[in-house]
């Protein structure tokens, strides 16, 4: 097992303990939610950095490090959801999107196809990040919900799927590409 893939075993395992901080409510609780998000975030530049600096890319960590960025988004997104802060539209739209590129990533590789990280889907992850970190941290800024807090989280909620859509419609005119060059075989 390579340090870059424990430290992605670590993200995945900061799940739950960030669901139940998350869900458990209180200031005390919420800062613990978002300090563990920033931590789980932050592990995924660094295990992607140490596979490759230190000759740790496995397919294993191929794996494993874009799963623990969708189920970490996710629980937060979800979370959101039971809360009311997001709505089932929003999140439908943004788990969707996953749904549909991983799919795609799948069917291109049974076509003996990459579909390689776009530049525009890390845009999307950076974005899906810094909003769940806003969005974690108004409960301990903003003590009740104002009409500020309310148009800053409509803003940012919606943000967030028009840059998850963006990606995703880049990743399905690549993938558009791919079958049909498959095609003239």
């Amino acid at each position: 097992m390579t340090t870059a893939n424990i430290i992605t075993i670590v993200r995945i395992a900061l799940i739950p303990v960030f669901m139940f901080a998350a869900l458990t409510g209180g200031l005390s609780w919420n800062i613990v939610a978002l300090v563990i998000f920033i931590v789980a975030s932050a592990t995924d530049g660094v295990d992607g950095y140490i596979a490759r600096k230190y000759n740790q890319v496995t397919t294993l960590g191929k794996f494993l490090d874009p799963l623990a960025d969708k189920l970490l988004v996710t629980a937060a997104i979800l979370i959101f959801v039971q809360n009311g802060v997001i709505s089932a539209v929003a999140a439908t739209i943004i788990i969707a999107r996953e749904f549909i590129v991983t799919s795609l990533r799948i069917v291109a590789i049974d076509a003996g196809q990459v579909i390689a990280a776009r530049l525009s889907g890390k845009i999307k992850t950076v974005v899906q990040i810094v909003v769940i970190a806003i969005l974690l941290f108004m409960p301990i800024a903003i003590t009740e919900k104002t009409l500020f807090g309310i148009v800053l989280t409509d803003i940012l909620v919606w943000t967030m799927v028009a840059v998850t859509v963006l990606s995703g419609i880049e990743y399905f005119k690549n993938f558009g590409k791919i079958i049909s060059q498959e095609g003239k075989k």
